[in-house]
């Protein structure tokens, strides 16, 4: 039996010629990740080892949840780790001004890419399954020893082949795909899983799509999920990746637990009700209308360039709708001076939204848009557990761009084909 991609990669990384589901292995990690709120514990528990940093180069320390300072204690978490990666000459670490919110962050700069094995002190550490590499969130325990030794322990995950076909919809996004993917398989659907992602369908699929669905699959409660390295991977990776990879592809014979089959052509845009991921509906299928209070487009699940490119097109001559209060977050500096560039933030402010410099803030209820008693937001994050984002008596829906910015201008959930 062959090997899918993500047995290829642990295989390779554990220095064995083969592995399979359920065995344990430990292996050689190429790059380990924290931020400012699981950094500063796992810098505690990394200080008992007594030892150095196992390679200054691969450890990434991203100052992006709570940051810029929003109180006494953000500083204090931020200076944890700003100490920390001065002390051992940490060589991806960014300060405000350069920083970005990790998921967007180190994809763009080519701090991740093909083949590579990461582990990272965060949930949607999966997003880097999306440039064909194996990577999965973990604890701060697990990031210490990682950090001290360069190794972690992992027990080979069976996968789930979601194999995709049909031609994109101009109005779908990668949100869309993976709402939906949730929405058929529920939030334990893919419990220490892989999602592999294959067929036709793939190369429809822009980078930006591929980043998002792969962030997301820890919502499906997947281990991680991995895309194949075809010609958009290596365009995005080109001029980006400046260390040797070797990208891992699925053998005919690979073996999965599960097929799941998606017809792009059939998607239409959805949302995801409270208080789960995998309560998703179809926008067009709703009968009565959502009003709501706040919109957030941005994150590390659609923060990068595309996401403000189609945001803007749709609110592009129209205004934010009076009651709604909309916060636009790019990803990172060179998506913010990039849509500057385009004039996508003159377009966002002249609707009437508020721009943010790169920040998770209002994503898991940090600050810059926490939602009081009783507010509804439409949200392009990816959580929207109760009181993810404020209150506990709030509500956040999760959406694309696309939705995102029709139901900004029209104060309700609401299809872009709505806004004319």
């Amino acid at each position: 039996m062959g090997m899918n991609m993500s047995e290829k990669i642990l295989a390779r990384h554990a220095g064995l010629d083969a592995v399979e589901a359920g065995q344990l292995v430990t292996c050689e990690l190429d790059m380990v990740l924290a931020n400012d709120v699981t950094g500063p514990p796992s810098i505690k528990e990394f200080e008992k080892t007594g030892r150095p940093v196992f390679d200054r180069e691969k450890i990434a320390l991203i100052p992006d949840h709570f940051q810029p300072a929003k109180d006494i204690k953000s500083s204090e978490l931020a200076k944890i780790m700003r100490d920390f990666a001065r002390r051992h000459n940490i060589l991806h670490y960014y300060e405000q001004g350069r920083v970005g919110i990790e998921h967007v962050l180190l994809p763009e700069k080519g701090i991740v890419g093909p083949g590579m094995l990461t582990i990272g002190a965060d949930s949607h550490t999966c997003t880097y399954g999306a440039v064909n590499g194996f990577s999965t969130g973990v604890g701060t325990t697990d990031l210490a020893v990682g950090m001290a030794t360069g190794e972690a322990w992992f027990k080979v995950p069976e996968a789930i082949n979601v194999h995709l076909t049909g031609k994109k919809p101009a109005d779908i996004s990668g949100k869309d795909v993976i709402l939906t993917l949730i929405g058929m398989i529920g939030v334990d659907g893919a419990l220490y899983r892989s999602l592999e992602f294959t067929g036709e369908g793939v190369a429809e699929l822009t980078m930006t799509d591929r980043l998002t669905i792969a962030n997301m699959a820890i919502e499906a409660g997947a281990k991680n999920g991995i895309f194949p390295y075809d010609d958009v991977c290596r365009d995005y990776v080109a001029g980006r990746m400046t260390a040797d990879f070797t990208p891992a592809e699925a053998d005919p014979d690979a073996s999965y637990a599960q097929t799941v089959e998606i017809d792009l052509s059939a998607l239409r845009p959805v949302v995801a009700f409270p208080h789960l991921p995998e309560n998703t509906r179809r926008v067009m299928d709703l009968t009565e209308p959502v009003a709501i209070d706040q919109v957030v487009i941005g994150s590390c699940t659609n923060g990068r360039l595309e996401d403000m490119e189609i945001a803007a097109e749709i609110l592009k001559g129209h205004t934010v709708h009076p009651h709604v209060r909309c916060i636009v977050i790019p990803g990172s500096p060179w998506v913010y001076q990039e849509s500057m560039r385009r004039g996508y933030l003159d377009i966002f402010m002249d609707a009437g939204a508020a721009v943010s410099t790169p920040t998770c803030g209002p994503c898991l209820g940090g600050y810059m848009g926490i939602l009081a008693a009783g507010e509804r937001c439409v949200s392009t994050t990816n959580r929207n557990f109760r009181g993810r984002m404020g209150h506990v008596d709030s509500e956040v829906y999760l959406a694309g761009p696309h939705v995102a910015a029709a139901s900004a201008i029209l104060g309700r959930i609401a299809a872009p084909e709505e806004v004319v």
